[in-house]
Parts: C-alpha cells; structure tokens; sequence
C-alpha cells in the first residue's frame, strides 16, 4: 500500500513525498480509510507509530482554506502541541491550510494576533484553549472536525473536565477521532459521549512495547545507580540517549552529575520555562546535546528519531509509563534498548512490569562493576529476590541485632 492509493490531494501527497516518506504504517493503512469516509473513529496506538499523520492527513484532504476555525485537535502537553504543529505544516505546507498551536506558559498576545487573523486547524493543550474562548478569541460554528489525543494521558493529567466543558461548546454534527495507547474505563465512557457510531482502529495491542526493543533491568544499589549509569553510558556507546527521573530535584542532581563527567545535557521538567523546554528538546534533536535528561513530562508525545537508548533511572510506578518510556526509541521499525536501574526499594514496582511484558525483560550485571561498595549512611543493599544477579550482603549474626534481642526480651517479660 503508497501513499497515493489512499486517493489523497496532489498536494498532501508532495508535501510527505518531501518529508522523506514513502510507505504507510499500519495505523495510517487502517485509519486513513476510515477518516475519509468521515466515519468517527477510536485509535489505539502506541506513540511513534505514526498516529499523528494517521488524523492530519485526512483533515488536510478535507479542509478548504477559508480562515475559518474548521478543525481543532486537542493535546495534552506543549511538547505534543508543537510536535503535531509541526507536522501539519510538514504535510500541509503546499495546501494553504492555516494553523494555529496554542498552549500555556508563554505570552498569549501572539496566539491571540494569530487567531484574530483567522485560522482553518488549531491545535490547543485544554487550558489554554478554554483562556482564549473566554477572551472571545475563538469561534466554533463552522468547525466540523475533533480529534483528542493522547486522551489517557488527558486522563491522568486531570484534563476530562477541561475537555467536556469544550465539548460542550463544540456542534454536535462533526466529525470525531479519539486516539490512545490504552483505554481506562473513563475514557471509554468519554467515547460513549463525544463518539457516533465509531470505528476502532488498532495497530499493535493496547499497552504492549514496541517492537524491536531489547528490555533489560539491572538491581543495582540505589547509591550506586549514578556510577552504574556513567558505566554504562560508556560501555554501550550510546549515541542519543533519554533518562527518565521521578522527580525535578532528580533531574537537576542527575544533570549535575552527568554535565561532570563530560556528557552533553540536556534538562526537561515542569519547572522549566517554555523558552528552556524548546530549547533543550531542539539541543536533543539536532544532536547538541547528547543525553536528554527529563521527568515523566517527556514519557507520551516526544517524537525524535535516533534514540538509542531510554534508561528509567528510577522505576515507574505503573507499567503503562514503562511502555510509554520505553516507546521514545525503538521508532517506526527502528532497534533500541530499554534499560531500568532498580535498586532494592522498587523490587515491586519492578515486578509489575516484568509481568506486564510477559517474559520480554532480561535481567543484566555490568561485569566490570563494584556492586559492593557500601552506601556512606547504610553501609550497602542487597536483592534477596535475584540472588544470582547481584551481591547479597551477608546477615549479621543474630546477637548483634538489638531490636530482635530487645523484642525477646519483651516476650519473656509479658510470660512471666
């Protein structure tokens, strides 16, 4: 199947023969059909299998340039907002359709001079969006066409409210896509309600990892897990390489830590401006920087080729953000590794994702590592669990635990 079998215009079709590609994927072969017809559909797709041209496409094919507000898709993160703004005027930029990206954390004045001069496609984050249609600067009568994307991470980011206040707003005769990597039971009720008729479309199982990708863990000491992870990034040469930290404080430790042996950085958190957001992520993509370091706010949306390797730092507490993790490499077809460093506490987080990939997680050592080293506050850590894997630190002889001496002695005072 091409591009050109689907029947789409002339002009879409230059505009992705330009970007370099040539054959659909399977989300694109399944969906575009269907989107043509104007058939509502539910998507279910990991990210980075080209889900975003699967509904951009069949939008660009059926908008007429009018600046008129025709279709609006809406994204839960800037990161995706300006990721699928950007393949709108990829694919579009021979067509004269006009889009607007909107979200939160920079000026509004711009986004508000643009709307003003009309626009056929927006592209919003929900809260930025309800700000605008509060201002009076958005007007939804002659839109006919929705998609929500990502819609389980609207979910988790507390975005449902958001979105049915905008539904509300909306005609009820459109066309509507809803697209997501899983499908929680809310989101099924949200279907119920903005969906007619739909037709569901899926690519590879819901929660499943990529294909291509090797799923590796190594039990490691958590005051270990810095040096394991230099050693690591040595050892593998890896040449474009993501790491997921819990937390903004862990981001910035990590980044320190990194930024000293030599490593090129990059940092991605909530507590970044806008401005550092787009410039880290334009650093990583061009190649400037060789190691994005980021929160969870990188895990859904993060479209860049080239990741060799995604390292969770810390492990997830779900292991639908493992997939999400893990799907930033291993893209399209495209081999990459997936490495979690586990330390002792988050053995049972660890096992749910080992369940959840049904075998698929291989369990390493780094053969030249000291996993031994004692922790300057707790003197080392042991997996009791993979006892074959790591070092287990020896027992001490039971006279010298006090608590157990003092809990016997308790005993024997409550006998008598």
């Amino acid at each position: 199947m091409s591009f050109e079998s689907f029947g789409l215009a002339s002009t879409i079709l230059k505009g992705i023969q330009e970007a370099g590609y040539q054959v659909p994927t399977p989300i694109q072969q399944k969906a575009i059909p269907v989107l043509l017809q104007g058939r509502d559909i539910i998507g279910c797709a990991q990210t980075g299998t080209g889900k975003t041209a699967a509904f951009v496409l069949p939008i660009l094919h059926r908008i007429k340039p009018e600046r008129r507000l025709r279709a609006l898709i809406l994204v839960p993160t800037r990161e995706l907002a300006l990721q699928v703004g950007e393949s709108i005027r990829t694919y579009g930029r021979h067509t004269g359709v006009r889009s607007a990206t909107i979200y939160g954390g920079v000026k509004i004045e711009p986004q508000i001079k643009t709307l003003r001069q009309g626009v056929d496609l927006i592209v919003a984050t929900p809260g930025r969006l309800l700000d605008h249609v509060e201002r009076g600067n958005v007007e939804f009568s002659a839109l006919n066409t929705l998609v929500l994307d990502e819609a389980d991470r609207m979910l988790d980011m507390g975005f449902i409210p958001d979105i049915r206040r905008i539904i509300r707003k909306l005609p009820r005769d459109r066309h509507t896509m809803m697209f997501s990597a899983t499908m929680p039971l809310e989101i099924r009720s949200l279907t119920r309600e903005m969906l007619r008729d739909p037709v569901t479309v899926e690519a590879t199982p819901s929660s499943t990892a990529a294909d291509g990708l090797t799923h590796r863990v190594f039990p490691v000491p958590a005051h270990l897990k810095g040096k394991l992870l230099l050693n690591l990034l040595e050892r593998e040469k890896a040449e474009s390489a993501l790491i997921f930290v819990r937390t903004r404080r862990g981001v910035e430790k990590l980044a320190r830590l990194l930024q000293g042996k030599g490593h090129r950085i990059a940092r991605l958190h909530s507590d970044r401006t806008q401005g550092q957001r787009e410039k880290a992520l334009s650093d990583f993509r061009l190649g400037k920087s060789q190691i994005l370091v980021a929160t969870n706010i990188a895990a859904r949306g993060l479209d860049i080729d080239g990741i060799s390797h995604v390292f969770s730092y810390d492990v997830p507490d779900h292991p639908d953000d493992y997939i999400h993790r893990s799907g930033r490499t291993a893209r399209a077809g495209e081999k990459g590794d997936a490495v979690i460093l586990m330390s002792p506490e988050e053995a049972d987080a660890l096992k749910s994702i080992e369940k959840h990939l049904n075998g698929a997680l291989i369990w390493a050592m780094h053969p030249d590592f000291n996993y031994t080293e004692p922790s300057p506050t707790s003197g080392g850590a042991s997996f009791r669990h993979r006892p074959a894997l790591a070092p287990v630190e020896a027992k001490p002889p039971r006279s010298r635990n006090p608590f157990g001496r003092r809990k016997r002695e308790e005993s024997r005072r409550i006998k008598t």
